[in-house]
């Protein structure tokens, strides 16, 4: 059986750790597709493509315990959801700015 997500109540979520999450390219890159996709995505559709699995998971999970994602499995699949709402009514434009700063 596999572990379940842990995913961070928004109340429990932490700028500091959104913003070490954000700091890096590659999480960078899947937060900007989630956001630009509009809808749930699975990990190897969000991650930049020469990532290796391993490396994908790592970034992922990183994502997930800042608070910035909540991710389910369907079947074989990981699919990916960005807060966006709750970081927004958390932290009121700080995805708009790093996102649009940093594309």
């Amino acid at each position: 059986m596999q572990r379940p997500f842990i995913h961070p109540s928004i109340a429990d979520v932490r700028l500091e750790n959104v913003l070490y999450a954000l700091a890096d390219p590659a999480r960078l890159a899947i937060v900007r597709t989630l956001a630009n996709g509009g809808c749930p995505m699975n990990c190897s559709t969000a991650a930049p493509a020469q990532l290796p699995k391993s490396t994908q998971s790592h970034h992922y999970q990183v994502l997930r315990e800042a608070g910035l994602i909540t991710s389910e499995r369907r079947g074989t699949e990981v699919v990916n959801v960005l807060r966006r709402s709750d970081i927004d009514q958390r932290f009121p434009g700080l995805l708009t700015a790093v996102l649009s700063s940093s594309s």
